[in-house]
C-alpha cells in the first residue's frame, strides 16, 4: 500500500512542476454550512484539475530507459490532458486512448499538450483493449486514472499542501471516484494527524464507495447519466483497502443538491467548478454534515474546473474575429 513516506517522496518530486494552489473561505458558505469550511482551489492545478499531480508523479518517476518507450492511458477525461502535459514536459512520447464520443474540448486540449490519440469505441472493454494493444506493441508503460500507486502518491501531495495551509482542520471532504484522489489523501493526512476525519463525497446515483462501506465488499459501478461525469467510475484493487479502511464515511447527495452547490460557489466564491467538485460542497451544506460535532474547520476539495462550456453555451464560433487595429 502507498504509504505516507511515498506521497512526501512524491511532494518533494513534483513540487517544481506542480501548482500549490490555494485555499480560499466564504462566510455566506460557512453560513449554510453551520462551521468555518476551506476550500482546496484544485481548479486552479494545470490542466485545471488535481489529475496533473498523480501523473506527473507517476511520469516523473519512470526510468529512464521506461521513459524513452512512452507512457499510454485510457480516458477522456482530467487524466488524459494530466498525463499528456507531464509526458511533455519530460519529453516522453504519450499515446490517449478516448472514446470516439469525447468532447471535442478535451481532444483539443490532449492534442494541445503534444499526445497523440487513438480512438475507440465508449466502452470500458474497448478502452481497455485498445491501451493494451498499444502497450504490447510499443513497449510503453500504461499509467491508469487512478489504480496505481504513483498515481495515489501524487494525489496525496495534495494534503501535504493542505495541512501546511491550514493545519488545524479537523476533517476534509474529498469526492470520490476511482478514489485515487480521496486514497492518497486519507493515507497522508491520517499520518499526520490520526484523528482528522475524511470524508468521502459522492453522486448518489454513481455511489460504489457508499455500498461498498455499508457491505465491506468492494462494488462495482452501476450504468450513470450523473452530472459529476468525473465520478462515474468504480473503486480500484489499490484503492478500495484505503477506502475501507482509512476513509470515516461516504455521503452521496443528489443530482439537484451537486447543481446547488455548483450555483453557489459561482456566485459566493466567484470560482468556476466542474460538476465533480460540486459534489463535495454538495457533502459539506448536508444536513447529516452539518449535525456532526468537532469538525471545525473543515476542509472541501475543489477537485477540479473544467466545465464543458459548449454545453453552456453552445458550440465555439470558428468565424475569424475581428479585430480593430489600434490608433
Amino acid at each position: 500500500m502507498t504509504t505516507l513516506q511515498d506521497i512526501v517522496a512524491a511532494h518533494d518530486r513534483i513540487r517544481p512542476l506542480v501548482h500549490r494552489t490555494p485555499v480560499a473561505t466564504c462566510g455566506a458558505l460557512d453560513a449554510l454550512a453551520g462551521r468555518r469550511l476551506v476550500f482546496k482551489c484544485e481548479n486552479f492545478q494545470k490542466v485545471g484539475a488535481f489529475k496533473f499531480r498523480g501523473a506527473c508523479n507517476a511520469v516523473f518517476r519512470l526510468s529512464e530507459e521506461a521513459a524513452r518507450r512512452g507512457v499510454v492511458t485510457h480516458s477522456s477525461g482530467n487524466h488524459a490532458q494530466a498525463l499528456a502535459l507531464a509526458a511533455r514536459l519530460r519529453g516522453v512520447p504519450a499515446t490517449i486512448v478516448m472514446p470516439e464520443n469525447s468532447p471535442r474540448v478535451k481532444v483539443d486540449a490532449v492534442r494541445g499538450y503534444g499526445a497523440a490519440i487513438v480512438f475507440c469505441a465508449p466502452t470500458q472493454q474497448a478502452r481497455e483493449r485498445a491501451a493494451s494493444e498499444l502497450v504490447a506493441a510499443s513497449g510503453a508503460t500504461l499509467i491508469p486514472p487512478y489504480d496505481h500507486a504513483d498515481v495515489i502518491a501524487g494525489q496525496g501531495t495534495l494534503a501535504l499542501e493542505l495541512f501546511e495551509q491550514r493545519p488545524d482542520l479537523a476533517g476534509v471532504i474529498v469526492p470520490v471516484g476511482g478514489g485515487g484522489l480521496i486514497a492518497g489523501v486519507a493515507i497522508a493526512a491520517k499520518g499526520l494527524r490520526p484523528g482528522v476525519r475524511i470524508i468521502g463525497a459522492e453522486p448518489a446515483e454513481a455511489d460504489d464507495a457508499y455500498r461498498g462501506k455499508l457491505s465491506g465488499r468492494r462494488q462495482p459501478a452501476l450504468a450513470t447519466a450523473t452530472i459529476a461525469d468525473g465520478l462515474r467510475t468504480a473503486l480500484g484493487d489499490l484503492t478500495w483497502p484505503v477506502v475501507r479502511d482509512c476513509v470515516d464515511e461516504i455521503v452521496t447527495v443528489s443530482e439537484t443538491a451537486i447543481r446547488k452547490a455548483m450555483r453557489l460557489v459561482f456566485e459566493r466564491l466567484k470560482l468556476v467548478i466542474e460538476p465533480s467538485a460540486g459534489v463535495g460542497v454538495a457533502a459539506a451544506l448536508d444536513e447529516r454534515i452539518r449535525c456532526l460535532p468537532g469538525l471545525d474547520p473543515l476542509g472541501v476539495v475543489l477537485c477540479g474546473g473544467n466545465v464543458d462550456l459548449d454545453g453552456l453555451f453552445g458550440e465555439r464560433d470558428e468565424q475569424p474575429v475581428t479585430r480593430i487595429a489600434p490608433t
